[in-house]
């Protein structure tokens, strides 16, 4: 695949007027299959994330909300396009290169939790750093063991703690790296609404307080009332966005964007 030139992003120097970029999606497409059973994930998206906001990303189902996320964290190829971390196009990065990216840059938390289950919570949080063979700041570790609220729990297994808890920890090991970007895949959607309440206020806390940049795809729309900024997609496209959402406001879009015809998507 050819990229197409782009001039590089310098996300410390913002646009007059506009927040500095912490990533910038171009032209983004997805096609799966050929001929009759091709089917276009992603048509053309093109969407900039602000640094220190919080962005939510929902759609209809088959909207291509979760292919977005996936090409625009590194964990899926596009089909062509771009995606800029910072002033770094991932599409033309070697595999070596994009795996070192993803690991020091990026993190990520998913509705599964992905913890390895014979090691503990403290030991789930380091991961990221032990495999990159770096220790943790004393400092930052302690302030995000202390704003998810696990200090009680870092020797404990996944098997030992609760669905809520081990969303935090996921949550945590996503922090621990001081990511320029968290990426969080339906964070919330195999926990109660108790425990995904804390979930949520803990990736708020972390924009407000630490400056942190998140992207959360979601189909709540009380998730993602949480946020600065919801980006609607339907059909592969981007079709809308609100500022200062609330789940009233978000339903009510929502079916908005659903009922509209195809053809009238783009």
């Amino acid at each position: 695949m050819t990229a197409t030139p782009v001039t590089r992003v310098d996300p410390s120097d913002p646009r007059p007027g506009q927040p500095a970029i912490a990533a910038r999606v171009i032209g983004l497409t997805k096609v799966y299959g050929k001929g009759e059973t091709q089917v276009r994930a992603l048509d053309g998206v093109s969407l900039d994330i602000a640094r220190g906001e919080f962005t939510a990303v929902m759609g209809p189902s088959g909207s291509g909300k979760s292919t977005m996320m996936h090409c625009a964290a590194g964990l899926d190829a596009a089909t062509s396009g771009q995606v800029l971390i910072g002033d770094v196009d991932l599409t033309a990065l070697k595999d070596k290169a994009l795996t070192t990216l993803r690991r020091d840059r990026l993190g990520f938390v998913f509705q599964s939790f992905n913890l390895i289950p014979t090691l503990n919570a403290r030991e789930n949080i380091v991961l990221p750093l032990a495999i990159a063979g770096r220790e943790p700041d004393p400092e930052w570790f302690d302030l995000v063991i202390d704003t998810v609220g696990l200090r009680d729990r870092l020797t404990h297994r996944p098997s030992e703690l609760s669905g809520g808890q081990q969303q935090r920890v996921a949550c945590a090991r996503a922090l621990v790296t001081r990511p320029e970007i968290v990426f969080a895949d339906e964070p919330t959607g195999n926990l109660d609404s108790t425990s995904g309440a804390e979930v949520l206020g803990f990736l708020r806390r972390s924009v407000d307080e630490f400056g942190q940049t998140v992207v959360m795809v979601t189909h709540d729309p009380v998730a993602a009332s949480h946020t600065d900024r919801v980006v609607f997609l339907a059909d592969g496209r981007v079709v809308d966005e609100m500022r200062e959402p609330t789940a009233e406001r978000i339903l009510e879009r929502m079916a908005e964007v659903s009922a509209r015809p195809r053809q009238a998507r783009g």
